[in-house]
């Protein structure tokens, strides 16, 4: 039998009286206890003995390959991602809330779906988001506060992109209080504005929001979305001469709700240059439980 285990797992020679008894118990199918060593306190030691953990795979916690579902479980994991305009904030959303077991919602992604689908909501918010500017944050509260009330929620998300600004960040606590939810923190990812603007040249998306990097996970077939079969485009926002402008929004509006995070200790940093797992595991670092936090939570 194959096992998972957290994949910024490395061992070195101290580790192998540990690993062993773990070696053992895998090989008789007790899954129970094995949690997360921390990658701060142990390097990459297998190229001494690769054969010290022979049917050990680098994934998630440790799970059976059939389960396939390689989550960690939380408790109350409530956090906002933000960053620069194309700072991989839905990538790294989507990785994030797999590894977690919570829903990763996308606010921009909700906004072209009722754009997309020509609601009321949606006929408001368009002019604005084809500018690149930020809709009424009444009308994104609103939104937000429909998904969040969902059952899928109650014991953690990952909002992509919320709150971007002061008058978002006071409407979303009012949502958080009436919601009764509690331990809210922010993540960002800063990244190079030359770094940004690459990105952005590859990113092509279809009308139900489905996102694709024709460099990085091009779709099967060329300019076709994977799920639906529809056509891929580039967002208007995506355009050399509207990235700039977001980047003027980004500084103007999004850096004040920074600040006010980081003034209440609830905000974390992280530099989002490099591959998308390098950037994941940064994150992953930061927001994984502490191994005393998974044996307390067994």
């Amino acid at each position: 039998m194959e096992i998972k285990v957290d994949h910024h797992m490395y061992f070195l020679s101290s580790q192998k009286p540990r690993l062993d008894k773990l070696k053992a118990r895998c090989e008789q199918g007790d899954l129970s206890g094995l949690g997360n060593i921390s990658d701060k306190t142990v390097k990459s030691a297998q190229q001494e003995d690769p054969g010290l953990i022979p049917n050990i795979k680098m994934t998630g916690k440790a799970e059976k390959v059939e389960d396939k579902k390689e989550t960690i479980p939380v408790h109350n994991m409530f956090i906002g991602l933000t960053g620069s305009p194309g700072a991989g904030k839905s990538t790294q959303g989507r990785l994030l809330a797999a590894r977690y077991g919570i829903p990763h919602i996308s606010v921009g992604k909700l906004l072209r779906k009722e754009i997309a689908d020509k609601t009321t909501y949606g006929l408001l918010a368009e002019p604005y988001v084809k500018r690149g500017d930020l809709a009424p944050s009444n009308l994104v509260a609103a939104i937000v506060k429909n998904r969040l009330s969902n059952p899928d929620c109650k014991n953690g998300f990952l909002l992509d992109g919320y709150p971007r600004r002061m008058e978002d960040t006071k409407n979303f606590e009012g949502v958080m209080k009436e919601l009764e939810i509690k331990n809210f923190n922010l993540i960002g990812i800063r990244v190079k504005p030359d770094t940004v603007i690459e990105r952005l040249k590859y990113r092509r998306v279809c009308p139900k929001g489905h996102s694709y990097d024709l460099k990085n996970s091009p779709p099967k077939k060329p300019g076709i979305c994977d799920h639906d079969g529809l056509k891929l485009r580039q967002r208007a926002d995506d355009k050399p001469e509207t990235i700039k402008h977001r980047f003027g929004v980004y500084h103007n509006e999004t850096i004040p709700v920074i600040n006010y995070f980081k003034n209440k200790g609830l905000y974390k940093e992280i530099n989002g240059n490099g591959s998308i797992e390098q950037v994941n595991g940064k994150l992953t670092d930061i927001l994984d439980p502490k191994e005393e936090e998974v044996e307390k939570g067994n």
